[in-house]
């Protein structure tokens, strides 16, 4: 479980591998407070840290993942938003964030208001049930609020201190990023459509 609060910005250091699984290097000053077993969202998406020494993290990653996320076709050099997991005794900052990606979406526009940014991202028919306008989302990891939805995008407000806090400010329109809607509004939908099914 995460918050969407991103901890650092790690760089890819080394990514081997294809459609039947990769194997991740990522360099990132956590790696020094981290150890095999434990969890670490990269780009949003729930890892388990293999190794972790000599400044590098280490994660493997299965084909459904290779498949459903952007991590497939990360290369050396890119950075990756980074978050370990939440702590049972630590606060809730952002939203809870699970790290299982729901899929990818494709930015449109940024345009700026002052010091901060909106994005604009397609919204994928797919994902539609699950957005709601004031309600949360994670974009690569982020935690964000849904600032407006229509038929097929949504806009995120980007404030200064995310925007150079994270790898959004490099993210260009037509860049493919992940996607993870709130969990209650996953589970909210579920429950409507057992229910439509039962009737």
């Amino acid at each position: 479980m995460f918050t969407g609060l991103i901890e650092t910005v790690g760089r890819v250091e080394d990514a081997t591998g294809g459609d039947a699984g990769m194997r991740l290097h990522v360099r990132t000053a956590l790696a020094d407070e981290m150890r095999p077993g434990e969890s670490l969202a990269v780009n949003g998406v729930c890892l388990t840290v293999v190794t972790a020494e000599a400044g590098t993290v280490r994660a493997d990653l299965g084909p459904e993942t290779v498949r459903r996320t952007t991590l497939g076709s990360l290369r050396a050099g890119h950075p990756v938003n980074l978050e370990r997991a939440l702590r049972a005794d630590g606060r809730v900052g952002g939203h809870f964030v699970q790290g299982h990606v729901d899929g990818t979406t494709e930015l449109r526009r940024i345009r700026a208001e002052g010091d901060a940014r909106w994005l604009t991202f397609r919204l994928d028919e797919t994902l539609a049930a699950y957005v709601i306008v004031k309600g949360s989302i994670a974009v690569d990891g982020v935690s964000l609020t849904v600032a407006a939805l229509r038929d097929d995008e949504f806009d995120v407000m980007i404030v200064p201190f995310t925007w150079t806090g994270t790898n959004l400010r490099l993210t260009q329109p037509g860049d493919r990023v992940n996607v993870e809607c709130d969990m209650v509004g996953k589970y909210v939908a579920r429950a409507a459509e057992i229910a439509q099914v039962e009737k």
